[in-house]
Parts: C-alpha cells; structure tokens; sequence
C-alpha cells in the first residue's frame, strides 16, 4: 500500500508527489522542512543510445522546473546513465552549468560496465571537479527478481521470503560497487569525491566495513585468499574511505540509529521517510524518528535528522 493511500490522501488522477503544493503540503503533515528527491528506482531500459539520452535529459529538464516551485525545499536528484558512462559524464557536465545542482543518482547496482570500471574514469574525475555528491540508490528490480527467483516453489512463501530478507538486506545490492570503487582505487585516485548510498539502510553497513577491513589486513599481512598473481591494495583500510567521503541514509532502521557515533561515523548518516513509496514513514515519521532516537544525544539526533543533508546538498 503507498504511503499515501495509508494516509488517506490517495485520489484517482491525482498526480500529487509530483504537483509541488500537495507535495509541499504532505511535507508539512510530516514535519520535513526539506525534501531530498530521488527519481526513477527502476532502469530506463531502452535500447537506442540517443532515446535514452534524450530521456534523462528529459526527465531532468522537468525535475529543475518541478523544483523551481519553492528551490530551498524540494531538492530534485538528477538521474544519470547507468549503461553508458560517457552519458553520465555529458549530462553531469550539462546539469553543473546550472545553478542550483546539488545531487545526482547513478544506479550503481545495475551499472552496466560496473561503477568502478576504467571506463567510468572521466565521470569520476568530473564528479571530483564540481563536487556534486553522487548517489547510489537502490535499484527496486535487483531485490525484487532475486526474491522471486528464489522463492519460486518454496513451501511457505512467507518464511522463505522474511528469511531471505533478513539474510539480505536490500542494501546489500550496494556491497560490490562500493568494493570495487575502494579496491579498484577509484576512491584513491578521487579523495574529494561524495558518495551517497541512499536508503541502504543502517544495522548491516558496520558488518560488510568490518569484513572488507579484514580482508584488506590479511591480504596485506601476507594471509591471501586470491591466489599468487600481482595485487593491487587501496591505500587505506576500507573503513577510512567511509569516514573520509561515503555516506548513508536510511528509512527505518532502530537497531542502525544505535550505532551511530560509535561504530557509524554521526557525520555521514541521513535519514529519509522515502515518501510516498509503501516502505514509507509517511505520515508518521516524526513517531518513527521519537521512537528510534530516545536513548541518543540531542547532539547526533540533530546531525542525523537535520545538520548532515544541510551540510552535505548546501542547504540554508
């Protein structure tokens, strides 16, 4: 069920994510002075080159307008190709001339040569240049095809579906792209570059940091796992690119908000009601976030709810 219609404002023909009053308006109900907007969650699937281009200029070009209805309150995140790096790196270029440009979104988990890639090189140096964090969320149809290819013919559908959940949190999907943009030296090469892994949720980041720490230490202490080939390791440990230039939102997540300022860095963590979709806190966010935050400092609440996305997207 959307949010929306759980809110009991849901009409036929009523376009009202994306008319600015109403959105505005249900911003209001939900007590969010400011609205980070992320686009299409599934891939622009479409063969021709030149189309698809046109399409995420497109889609861009009405996002700028839509926003222009108040520009302080509803941030619009430009999408750029996730099939076609040298796309990206052109509609980034295109969009940065404009005033105003404050995030873009790359489906990384379906990036087609993947985000690390040789290829993706002069998007990467670009995204340095102007410094417009790039966004990574989550692309709806990695989760949705894996769940149901697994659980097709299971016994009990429900047990199938909730374990496989637990054992793989849909942010998940962001684990190999950012390895390979850590590994692959990406994030050596590009120290000022912002990445933003949205609506990943949380409690199972400080798990996969820790493993790629692990790995990073055995492997340079002599303890390989990849054969007796040339290797290449990044300079850091894995955990200090978090600290130093990834950050994290996340929707509903009380077990994450714990470990925020201490095993997660207060600086780089968001959140974000993900309205209207049906996994949405809306309309009820400000319960969710009293909820999930009644044992932590004022202090990295208001870094949570508030300073980090300020600081981050230049918000006044």
């Amino acid at each position: 069920m959307w949010a929306i219609e759980r809110g009991g404002v849901m009409r036929e023909g009523e376009l009202r994510p994306t008319t600015p009053e109403l959105r505005l308006s249900d911003m209001d109900r939900d007590g969010a002075d400011v609205s980070v907007m992320y686009g299409p969650t599934d891939p622009m699937a479409i063969e021709d080159a030149a189309l698809r281009r046109a399409c995420y200029e497109a889609y861009n070009d009405w996002l700028s307008e839509f926003c222009a209805a108040q520009p302080e309150r509803l941030i619009g995140v430009a999408q750029l190709s996730m099939e076609d790096p040298q796309a990206a790196r052109d509609e980034l270029a295109r969009l940065a001339k404009r005033s105003g440009l404050r995030h873009v979104n790359i489906l990384a988990s379906r990036a087609n040569p993947p985000v690390y890639d040789d290829s993706w090189e002069p998007f990467w140096s670009l995204a340095e240049e102007a410094g417009i964090p790039i966004g990574f969320h989550l692309a709806v149809l990695v989760k949705k095809t894996r769940l149901d290819e697994a659980n097709r013919g299971a016994a009990n559908l429900v047990v199938a579906t909730a374990s496989r959940y637990a054992q793989e949190p849909p942010g998940m999907q962001l684990l190999e792209p950012m390895t390979g943009l850590i590994f692959n030296g990406v994030l050596d090469r590009h120290p000022r570059v912002k990445i933003v892994m949205a609506e990943a949720g949380l409690a199972w980041v400080p798990s996969m940091i820790q493993g790629l720490d692990i790995w990073y230490q055995r492997t340079k202490d002599g303890r390989r796992l990849t054969g007796d080939g040339p290797i290449a390791l990044p300079k850091l440990p894995p955990s200090e690119y978090f600290h130093r230039q990834i950050w994290i939102s996340f929707v509903d997540d009380p077990l994450g908000v714990k470990m925020v300022g201490n095993v997660l860095d207060a600086d780089k963590v968001m959140f974000g009601s993900d309205y209207p979709h049906p996994a949405s806190t809306w309309p009820d966010s400000q319960k969710v976030i009293a909820d999930a935050t009644q044992n932590l400092p004022a202090g990295i609440r208001q870094k949570i709810f508030r300073d980090n996305a300020r600081a981050l997207f230049g918000i006044a």
